[in-house]
C-alpha cells in the first residue's frame, strides 16, 4: 500500500506542478555586463582607440560581429527555461553608444522578439554607457531619464569633478502596473570607495523621489555596483537588506542575491575568489503576493558555455579577452536574472 501511494504521488506530483504554474504568469528581468561591446569606430571625444581596428585589441568588425553573436546568444538564453520567452527587460552595461544597440536588436536571435532600447548617452571618459532593452508589445514606457555622478575634488589646491556612468531611469507600465527599472554601472574598484558609496546615495535618492511623487509604485534597480551586497555602499548607502524580516518603510529596498554571496557565490572572479556584484534588488511592494507583479526567485546564470572549460581559470567567466590576447568568449562576468509571477486572473492591476 506505501508503494502504491508513492507510485501515485510521482504521477500526480507534476500534474500537480503544472496545474500550479498555469495559475501565473511569469516574466524574467536580466542585467548583463557585456563586458566592451564596442563597434570599430572612433566616437569624437572618447577614448575608445583601443577599440578601433589600429588598436591594442585589433578590434576589427569580425571580432565585432562574433561578440554581437555570443551576446545575443545568451540574452535570447536568459530565463528561457522558465518563461519560455526571452526576457522582459535586460539592463546592459558597458555598451559604447546607441548603434551597437541597434546592431544587437537586430541580430539573429534577437530580431523577432520586437525589442526596444531606452539610452542616454553617459559622460565616461572611456565611451562606455548603460542601456535597457525592453520588449515593446509588453511594457509601456512613459518616460526615460538619467542622472550623472559628479563629485568635486579638491587636490594639490586644484578643484576638479569626478564623472561617472550615469544612472538611467525607466518609467513604465506592465499591463496597466506601474514599474520604474533603473540600471546602473557604479565606478571601478580602482578609484576610491567613497565613489561607490556616492553613487549608492545617488541612487537612493532616484529611488526615495520616485516614491515620494508616486507612492507604492514598484521599483526595480540593477547593475554592476562594484561592490557585493555586504559593502558599505549597498548596505548603507543603497540601504538594501538581505533579510525579509528587515524590511520596513524606511529600510525598502530587499536585495535576493545577498544570502548567494554568503554562500560563496559571485558573477564575477579575481585572485582565485569571487564577487557578486551584479544585482537586481527591489523595493518591498515586489514581496506582496496579492496585488499585481511580484518577486518569485533570482539566479546567476553561470551557463556553462560561459565558464572556462580548463587551466587555471578553469570556471571563471569565458571572457572576450584574457592576457591581452583575443578569447573570443563572453564577458568577465555571469548575467544575473530575477522572475516576476502575478496571478493570470488577477485584477489587481493599477
Amino acid at each position: 500500500m506505501k508503494q502504491l501511494t508513492i507510485l501515485y504521488f510521482l504521477i500526480l506530483f507534476p500534474l500537480f506542478l503544472q496545474a500550479q504554474k498555469s495559475d501565473y504568469k511569469v516574466y524574467s528581468v536580466a542585467f548583463y555586463n557585456m563586458e566592451n561591446l564596442f563597434d570599430t569606430l572612433h566616437d569624437e571625444g572618447k577614448k575608445d582607440y583601443e577599440y578601433l581596428p589600429e588598436g591594442d585589441s585589433k578590434w576589427t568588425s569580425q571580432k565585432y560581429w562574433e561578440k554581437q553573436t555570443n551576446m545575443s546568444t545568451i540574452i535570447a538564453k536568459l530565463g528561457f527555461d522558465v518563461t519560455k520567452q526571452t526576457p522582459l527587460v535586460i539592463g546592459l552595461a558597458e555598451i559604447e553608444n546607441r548603434n551597437v544597440l541597434n546592431d544587437l536588436v537586430n541580430t539573429p536571435k534577437l530580431k523577432g522578439e520586437n525589442y526596444g532600447i531606452a539610452h542616454i548617452e553617459g559622460p565616461d571618459k572611456r565611451g562606455v554607457d548603460v542601456a535597457l532593452l525592453y520588449k515593446k508589445d509588453l511594457l509601456k514606457v512613459n518616460k526615460v531619464s538619467a542622472r550623472d555622478l559628479k563629485i568635486k575634488e579638491t587636490y594639490a589646491g586644484d578643484n576638479w569633478e569626478f564623472k561617472s556612468r550615469n544612472q538611467l531611469i525607466v518609467e513604465a507600465e506592465l499591463e496597466g502596473e506601474p514599474i520604474v527599472f533603473l540600471v546602473n554601472h557604479w565606478p571601478s574598484r580602482r578609484g576610491e570607495s567613497r565613489y561607490r558609496e556616492e553613487a549608492g546615495k545617488l541612487q537612493r535618492s532616484i529611488i526615495d523621489s520616485l516614491r515620494k511623487e508616486h507612492p507604492g509604485v514598484k521599483c526595480i534597480t540593477m547593475g554592476d555596483y562594484n561592490d557585493d551586497p555586504t559593502n558599505k555602499s549597498m548596505k548603507k548607502a543603497l540601504g538594501a537588506v538581505g533579510d525579509e524580516k528587515s524590511l520596513t518603510e524606511k529600510n525598502y529596498l530587499f536585495n535576493p542575491f545577498y544570502k548567494m554571496y554568503k554562500k560563496g557565490l559571485g558573477t564575477l572572479a579575481y585572485r582565485d575568489s569571487w564577487n557578486l556584484f551584479d544585482q537586481i534588488i527591489f523595493t518591498k511592494e515586489f514581496k506582496n503576493k496579492n496585488e499585481g507583479w511580484f518577486f518569485w526567485k533570482a539566479e546567476i546564470c553561470s551557463y556553462p558555455e560561459l565558464k572556462n572549460k580548463e587551466g587555471r581559470y578553469k570556471g571563471y567567466p569565458y571572457r572576450t579577452f584574457a592576457g591581452g590576447n583575443y578569447a573570443g568568449g563572453y564577458s568577465d562576468h555571469f548575467p544575473v536574472v530575477i522572475y516576476l509571477l502575478k496571478q493570470a486572473n488577477s485584477n489587481s492591476s493599477k
